[in-house]
C-alpha cells in the first residue's frame, strides 16, 4: 500500500493548467489544453479528471497515461486509417496536424451497458429498441455482448452530447454518404483491432468513441485520442462471465466509476 504521505506528495505535482503563449492561441478543454498554430496543434493532457460532463479532481500522471496510451494506439492502427499525430515530444504532449473536425463523435459499442442519457442500456431499459439507427432485439440483459459491434454516433455539444444516427448525420449534411461509409467502416475496423489487442492483455474493450477530421484535400484522419481511459470503457476479461451470469457489475476500469 502506498503511504499516505507519498500520495500527498504526488498530488502536489499534478498538472492542472498550462500557460505557453508562444505555442499559439490557447483553448482549454475539460482535460486538454490546446494551442493552435497555422498548420499544427499542440495537445497537452493535464491531470484534470472529467466525468459526467464536469471536472471532478486532478490525478497524478493521468495526463501522461492518456498521451502514452493514445500514442500506442495511433501507432498500432495507422495501417487502418491515417491519424493526425506528428510527434510526441513530452510524456504529456502530442503535436498534431491542424485539421477541420467533423461535428460528431463515433461511438462503437460491443456490449449494452452504461448509465448516462446517451448510454445504450439507459435507452433500452426505457423501452427504446431503435438506438441510433440500430434495431435492438428483445430480451437483452445489462452488460450483455452484442452479436456484433454497433455504431451509435453523438453530436458534439458544449454542454451535453446528443445521440444521433448515421442517416441523420448524412441528412443534416454534416458529411456526405461516401464520407460516412468510410468513417463508419474504419471505426469498426479499429474497434475490432482494439478488442483483439485488449483481449490479449486480459481486458475487454466494451465501448469507445472516435473523432475524425479532414484536410484541405478531403483526406480523412482519426484525431484526438484512441482507446484511452477517458474515451473508452474496459472490463476485466477473467471475471466478466461469472459476474454477468450472477447479475453483478463487471470489474471495470472506466473513468466514470
Amino acid at each position: 500500500m502506498i503511504p499516505e504521505q507519498k500520495i500527498k506528495e504526488q498530488i502536489k505535482f499534478t498538472l492542472e493548467n498550462t500557460e505557453f503563449p508562444k505555442l499559439g492561441k490557447k483553448f482549454r478543454g475539460k482535460v486538454r489544453d490546446c494551442y493552435l498554430q497555422e498548420d499544427k496543434v499542440f495537445l497537452i493532457s493535464t491531470d484534470r479528471q472529467s466525468a459526467f460532463d464536469r471536472i471532478l479532481a486532478s490525478i497524478p500522471f493521468k495526463g501522461q497515461v492518456l498521451t502514452q496510451t493514445s500514442a500506442f494506439w495511433f501507432e498500432n492502427t495507422k495501417d487502418i486509417i491515417k491519424n493526425h499525430l506528428i510527434d510526441v515530444p513530452d510524456p504529456n504532449v502530442v503535436v498534431c496536424k491542424k485539421l477541420e473536425v467533423f461535428p460528431f463523435e463515433v461511438v462503437v459499442r460491443g456490449y449494452i451497458t452504461g448509465v448516462t442519457d446517451t448510454a445504450a442500456w439507459t435507452a433500452y431499459s426505457k423501452g427504446e429498441r431503435n438506438f441510433c439507427g440500430n434495431i435492438l432485439p428483445e430480451g437483452l440483459k445489462k452488460n450483455q455482448k452484442f452479436n456484433k459491434p454497433i455504431i451509435t454516433p453523438t453530436t458534439k455539444e458544449e454542454e451535453h452530447d446528443e445521440k444521433i444516427s448515421g442517416d441523420e448525420i448524412v441528412k443534416r449534411k454534416l458529411v456526405t454518404k461516401e464520407q460516412w461509409d468510410y468513417i463508419s467502416e474504419k471505426a469498426l475496423m479499429r474497434f475490432v483491432r482494439g478488442t483483439r489487442i485488449a483481449a490479449i492483455n486480459g481486458l475487454i474493450l466494451v465501448d469507445t468513441k472516435y473523432e475524425f477530421g479532414f484536410d484541405h484535400k478531403g483526406n480523412i484522419f482519426v484525431i484526438d485520442e484512441i482507446h484511452t481511459p477517458d474515451s473508452s470503457r474496459f472490463w476485466i476479461k477473467e471475471t466478466y462471465k461469472e459476474k454477468f451470469e450472477n447479475d453483478e457489475e463487471p470489474e471495470t476500469l472506466t473513468k466514470s466509476f
